[in-house]
Protein backbone atom coordinates (compact mmCIF):
# COMPACT_ATOMS: atom_id res chain seq x y z
CA UNK A 1 0.00 0.00 0.00
CA UNK A 2 1.55 3.47 -1.00
CA UNK A 3 2.18 5.62 1.54
CA UNK A 4 0.16 9.10 1.65
CA UNK A 5 0.90 12.78 0.80
CA UNK A 6 2.95 14.12 3.21
CA UNK A 7 0.77 17.15 3.57
CA UNK A 8 -2.17 13.97 4.37
CA UNK A 9 0.06 12.86 7.35
CA UNK A 10 0.66 16.15 8.50
CA UNK A 11 -3.09 16.80 8.73
CA UNK A 12 -3.52 12.99 10.17
CA UNK A 13 -0.69 13.54 12.92
CA UNK A 14 -2.31 16.80 14.23
CA UNK A 15 1.52 18.33 14.77
CA UNK A 16 0.38 21.94 13.52
CA UNK A 17 -2.18 22.28 16.03
CA UNK A 18 -0.56 20.00 18.66
CA UNK A 19 2.44 22.10 18.39
CA UNK A 20 0.59 25.65 18.14
CA UNK A 21 1.77 27.31 21.04
CA UNK A 22 5.70 25.76 19.71
CA UNK A 23 5.51 27.84 16.60
CA UNK A 24 5.77 24.48 14.15
CA UNK A 25 7.34 24.80 10.70
CA UNK A 26 7.39 21.73 8.30
CA UNK A 27 11.18 21.42 6.94
CA UNK A 28 13.05 18.89 5.06
CA UNK A 29 12.89 17.01 2.05
CA UNK A 30 8.93 16.23 1.29
CA UNK A 31 8.30 19.90 0.86
CA UNK A 32 10.98 20.39 -1.65
CA UNK A 33 10.12 17.18 -3.45
CA UNK A 34 12.97 15.45 -2.98
CA UNK A 35 12.22 12.68 -0.58
CA UNK A 36 12.80 9.17 -1.52
CA UNK A 37 11.69 6.34 0.42
CA UNK A 38 12.83 6.65 4.29
CA UNK A 39 12.82 10.58 4.17
CA UNK A 40 11.26 11.83 7.27
CA UNK A 41 8.70 15.40 7.96
CA UNK A 42 10.90 17.00 9.96
CA UNK A 43 8.80 19.61 12.41
CA UNK A 44 10.71 22.77 13.80
CA UNK A 45 9.64 24.19 16.67
CA UNK A 46 10.72 26.82 19.78
CA UNK A 47 9.90 26.82 23.34
CA UNK A 48 10.55 28.83 26.33
CA UNK A 49 10.29 26.36 28.40
CA UNK A 50 11.46 22.80 27.83
CA UNK A 51 9.61 20.76 29.96
CA UNK A 52 6.50 21.98 28.73
CA UNK A 53 7.34 20.90 25.25
CA UNK A 54 8.39 17.81 26.41
CA UNK A 55 5.01 17.11 28.24
CA UNK A 56 2.99 18.02 25.53
CA UNK A 57 4.87 15.33 22.65
CA UNK A 58 5.08 12.91 25.36
CA UNK A 59 1.01 13.52 25.97
CA UNK A 60 0.43 13.16 22.30
CA UNK A 61 2.59 11.05 20.56
CA UNK A 62 4.20 8.12 23.09
CA UNK A 63 1.56 5.87 21.81
CA UNK A 64 2.74 6.81 18.08
CA UNK A 65 4.31 3.81 16.81
CA UNK A 66 7.90 3.99 16.82
CA UNK A 67 7.91 7.00 19.17
CA UNK A 68 11.15 7.98 20.88
CA UNK A 69 12.30 10.78 22.68
CA UNK A 70 16.02 12.35 23.53
CA UNK A 71 17.67 15.58 24.24
CA UNK A 72 21.04 16.46 22.98
CA UNK A 73 24.08 16.47 25.77
CA UNK A 74 25.95 19.21 23.71
CA UNK A 75 25.15 22.48 21.69
CA UNK A 76 21.57 23.62 21.84
CA UNK A 77 20.38 20.93 23.91
CA UNK A 78 17.68 20.31 21.37
CA UNK A 79 14.35 17.83 21.96
CA UNK A 80 14.08 15.54 19.40
CA UNK A 81 10.95 13.41 19.00
CA UNK A 82 10.59 11.03 16.47
CA UNK A 83 7.15 8.48 15.40
CA UNK A 84 5.43 7.49 12.07
CA UNK A 85 2.13 8.54 10.95
CA UNK A 86 0.05 6.93 8.07
CA UNK A 87 3.31 5.55 6.70
CA UNK A 88 5.69 8.63 7.33
CA UNK A 89 8.27 9.03 9.66
CA UNK A 90 8.31 12.64 11.68
CA UNK A 91 10.94 13.69 13.85
CA UNK A 92 10.33 16.98 15.74
CA UNK A 93 12.77 18.89 17.01
CA UNK A 94 12.71 21.71 19.45
CA UNK A 95 14.77 24.21 20.61
CA UNK A 96 14.89 27.88 22.49
CA UNK A 97 15.71 29.41 19.36
CA UNK A 98 12.90 30.96 17.24
CA UNK A 99 12.55 28.15 14.25
CA UNK A 100 12.79 30.60 11.47
CA UNK A 101 16.70 31.17 13.16
CA UNK A 102 17.34 27.51 13.69
CA UNK A 103 20.03 25.97 11.19
CA UNK A 104 17.81 23.13 9.62
CA UNK A 105 15.05 25.92 9.28
CA UNK A 106 17.49 27.99 7.12
CA UNK A 107 19.14 24.73 5.13
CA UNK A 108 15.52 24.21 4.05
CA UNK A 109 14.73 27.90 2.76
CA UNK A 110 18.10 27.37 1.21
CA UNK A 111 17.56 24.64 -0.38
CA UNK A 112 14.01 25.83 -1.31
CA UNK A 113 15.73 28.54 -3.63
CA UNK A 114 18.07 26.96 -5.08
CA UNK A 115 15.46 24.51 -6.55
CA UNK A 116 13.26 27.29 -6.95
CA UNK A 117 15.87 28.53 -9.68
CA UNK A 118 14.62 26.71 -12.65
CA UNK A 119 17.26 23.85 -13.07
CA UNK A 120 15.61 20.59 -12.89
CA UNK A 121 18.87 18.73 -13.06
CA UNK A 122 19.76 19.86 -9.53
CA UNK A 123 16.28 18.15 -8.20
CA UNK A 124 17.30 15.13 -10.38
CA UNK A 125 21.06 14.50 -9.22
CA UNK A 126 20.03 15.52 -5.32
CA UNK A 127 17.53 12.75 -5.58
CA UNK A 128 19.75 10.33 -7.15
CA UNK A 129 22.45 11.21 -3.88
CA UNK A 130 19.63 10.39 -1.51
CA UNK A 131 18.41 7.13 -3.18
CA UNK A 132 22.47 6.35 -2.88
CA UNK A 133 22.39 7.28 1.00
CA UNK A 134 23.47 10.50 1.23
CA UNK A 135 22.05 13.23 3.42
CA UNK A 136 20.55 16.28 1.95
CA UNK A 137 23.18 18.81 2.96
CA UNK A 138 26.05 16.70 1.73
CA UNK A 139 24.73 16.07 -1.44
CA UNK A 140 23.77 19.66 -2.16
CA UNK A 141 27.20 20.75 -0.59
CA UNK A 142 29.23 18.06 -2.89
CA UNK A 143 26.75 18.52 -6.12
CA UNK A 144 27.63 22.46 -5.44
CA UNK A 145 31.29 21.78 -4.93
CA UNK A 146 31.22 23.62 -2.04
CA UNK A 147 34.14 23.09 0.60
CA UNK A 148 34.47 22.41 3.80
CA UNK A 149 31.73 21.40 6.22
CA UNK A 150 28.34 20.81 4.36
CA UNK A 151 26.20 22.16 6.70
CA UNK A 152 28.13 25.23 7.39
CA UNK A 153 28.89 25.90 3.51
CA UNK A 154 24.80 25.60 3.18
CA UNK A 155 24.11 28.07 5.84
CA UNK A 156 26.48 30.45 3.69
CA UNK A 157 24.55 30.50 0.93
CA UNK A 158 21.96 32.36 2.66
CA UNK A 159 23.50 35.25 2.46
CA UNK A 160 23.62 35.09 -1.21
CA UNK A 161 21.06 36.38 -3.61
CA UNK A 162 19.12 34.42 -6.49
CA UNK A 163 22.03 35.90 -8.75
CA UNK A 164 24.58 34.48 -7.10
CA UNK A 165 22.81 31.33 -6.40
CA UNK A 166 22.51 30.98 -10.33
CA UNK A 167 26.01 31.54 -11.07
CA UNK A 168 27.19 29.00 -8.29
CA UNK A 169 24.75 26.44 -10.15
CA UNK A 170 26.61 27.83 -13.52
CA UNK A 171 29.72 27.51 -11.57
CA UNK A 172 28.91 23.64 -10.46
CA UNK A 173 27.84 22.53 -14.22
CA UNK A 174 23.96 23.09 -13.58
Amino acid sequence: MPRVHYLAAVEESGVLETLAAFHPHIAGTPPLAIDVEGSDIDVLCDYADADAFTRVVVDVYATAEGFRISQWRTGPRAIVAGFHVAGWPFEIFGQDTPAEHQAGWRHFLVEKRLLDLGVPELRTAVVAEKRSGRKTEPAFADLLRLDGNPYEALLALDQLDDEALRELLRSAGF
